[in-house]
């Protein structure tokens, strides 16, 4: 069971905040691959769902994801490794991208903006690797929003369900 579904009193725990960190560009296309050809960084699916506090699914929820490439660098100036999506009917959502490395003070990370619905509070937050040495100094790393990550034949899958405020 990944970390973020953990229960208290049969209702699951809301999926922390992280800082949004200086990054972010609005705008961003609506895509499942986020990463264009040539991108550095080896291959990573995050598969997930967004589920309510009860644990039911949430369609069409919104989801706008960016990240740094396999060099620590962020594409500030065009859209590569940004993108926008929605979940199935099912709640699931699924990011085709490569993994971020870590750059100064910070260890490698997804960054995720979630909202249940167009009136619902939008959930500002970063999705961690586990096992990574430089999660013990990085000032934002919070525990609660690591990844499952196992290794395939083409890179590195990951799941993480965001248990979302509907407001």
């Amino acid at each position: 069971m990944p970390v973020s579904q953990k229960t208290t009193n049969r209702k699951l725990l809301l999926t922390p905040s992280v800082e949004e960190g200086p990054y972010y560009t609005p705008g961003s296309p609506e895509r499942q691959s986020i990463a264009d050809p040539g991108t550095s960084g080896s291959r990573l699916v995050v598969e997930g769902r967004v589920l309510d506090g009860h644990g039911r699914p949430i369609a069409h929820a919104f989801l706008d994801f960016w990240h740094a490439d396999g060099h620590g660098k962020y594409d500030n100036e065009g859209y590569n490794l940004r993108g926008h999506q929605y979940t199935d009917k099912n709640g699931r959502y699924r990011l085709e991208t490569v993994r971020p490395s870590q750059y100064m003070s910070r260890t490698a990370h997804i960054h995720a903006k979630v909202r249940a619905t167009e009136n619902s509070p939008v959930l500002t937050t970063q999705l961690f690797f586990p096992g990574v040495k430089k999660n013990a100094t990085d000032p934002i790393f919070e525990t609660l929003t690591v990844m499952d990550v196992a290794d395939t034949k083409d890179g590195q899958k990951a799941v993480f369900d965001f248990v979302v405020d509907v407001g």
